[in-house]
């Protein structure tokens, strides 16, 4: 296993580029795209993606959890340490925020925004619950019978829950942060990042308890 600040460095790296990805396609296809179905289409595929390869890059590497939900997941399971969980879910933060800045750049926007675009409710909220267990059951399901199919299975996930849950299935708080520092398509207003951190947490810790139930002789 690679020391950790070469995982860390990957967790930064991986988070940043899937940032870039998820901000960046949605500005191309605000650009290129009149009706907002065809934009959110464009915005979900480039998203799904780029998860498949950053996974397939850096899975060997760290794990490419690229979420602090994910990583807590599995302290909780006990294959991560809780300190170097900390350390990746900082990494993770951290390669959000220049994956958005990064974006802003490339379409020469300025850097610094925050967004104004409200995401809030109870439907909302219950969204990213549901996105997160989702998406954090079928990680631990996947490494418990076919660890090789993760990288395919988190991508097509993601890629459905986009359509399938009210908020578009951010499912990541590290994500949900990054994200209310973009006033573009990908925007959610600063004041309803806390209401879907809570419900992110809400949905993987149910994973964690229902993947014990259900995987406990594969002790994940």
């Amino acid at each position: 296993m690679p020391a950790l600040p070469q995982r860390a460095f990957c967790e930064w790296l991986g988070t940043a580029f899937l940032l870039a990805a998820v901000v960046g396609s949605g500005i191309m296809a605000q650009k290129l795209a009149s009706d907002g179905a065809l934009a959110l289409l464009c915005n979900t595929l480039a998203t799904g993606a780029i998860l498949a390869v950053l996974i397939l890059v850096f899975g060997p590497l760290s794990g490419a959890h690229f979420n602090p939900a994910v990583s807590v997941g599995f302290a909780l399971r006990g294959k991560l340490q809780w300190s170097e969980a900390a350390i990746y879910i900082a990494a993770q933060l951290l390669g959000g925020l220049v994956g958005v800045w990064l974006a802003h750049l490339m379409f020469e926007l300025p850097v610094w925004q925050f967004s104004i675009t409200e995401r809030t409710g109870a439907g909302q909220w219950l969204a990213e619950a549901v996105a997160t267990f989702g998406l954090v059951l079928t990680i631990f399901g996947c490494v418990s019978q076919r660890p090789d199919s993760v990288p395919y299975a988190v991508g097509l996930y993601i890629t459905a829950a986009y359509w399938f849950t009210a908020s578009t299935s951010f499912a990541n708080p590290a994500v949900t942060v990054a994200r209310s520092l973009s006033n573009t398509f990908a925007g959610i207003a600063p004041a309803g990042v806390a209401a879907f951190v809570v419900s992110q947490f809400a949905g993987m810790l149910a994973a964690v308890v229902l993947s014990r139930w259900l995987w406990r002789e594969a002790k994940i």
